[in-house]
């Protein structure tokens, strides 16, 4: 599906804001970036995860589920604690600006999915297109739409985000709770970092 002209300026415009967040964390100068007076866009609530990609590697990946906060202010702290509090990962440094192209998905809000069971909950999830949130009691997790590229099946893809909630792959229980989201998704994607889209 082809992005609106609109949408597509959104879009160099949040990569533009993560970049310049990230550079002044590591305190390396940076253009600023331009906002014009017609972007009120950028103050109303957004929730929004910013992944960094390192020679096709995750390199760092952080975000929100819920539009709580501006969402200038939530690309901000996102792109800052994917570059230095991914728990998975070491701080990134200075040298490896040049080396981490920055992924942007801005999400919907989330919708509950009803089911009766896991089977049910399986035949109901729409590859490529869900992103999905997992609850049970205190453990909670999620993949982004773009996990489909590597888990394209539905039962590893649940079996997995079961996993990185800590919970065993094979664990299903009454009590879980699902959500399912959409996004719309940029990327930076070379040394000049032009954007792309999709």
């Amino acid at each position: 599906m082809m992005e609106s002209i609109e949408q597509h300026k959104q879009g160099v415009i949040l990569l533009q804001i993560a970049r310049q967040a990230i550079n002044q964390a590591l305190r390396v100068s940076h253009p600023a970036v331009k906002l014009e007076s017609d972007m009120d866009w950028l103050y109303l609530p957004g929730a929004t995860f910013v992944t960094l990609m390192q020679h096709g590697e995750l390199r760092g990946c952080i975000g929100s589920l819920q539009a709580c906060d501006p969402l200038i202010e939530d690309v901000n702290r996102n792109a800052v604690s994917a570059a230095l509090r991914d728990p998975r990962f070491m701080p990134l440094m200075a040298d490896e600006l040049d080396s981490v192209r920055v992924e942007m998905s801005l999400l919907s809000g989330l919708q509950p999915v009803n089911f009766t069971s896991e089977s049910d909950a399986l035949a109901q999830l729409r590859s490529a297109i869900d992103g999905l949130v997992l609850e049970y009691g205190a453990h909670r997790s999620t993949f982004l739409p773009q996990v489909w590229e590597t888990l394209p099946d539905p039962v590893q893809f649940l079996a997995k985000l079961k996993s990185k909630a800590r919970l065993p792959e094979s664990f299903w229980d009454e009590e879980i709770r699902l959500s399912r989201y959409t996004v719309s998704k940029w990327r930076e994607t070379d040394q000049e970092q032009e954007v792309a889209y999709g």
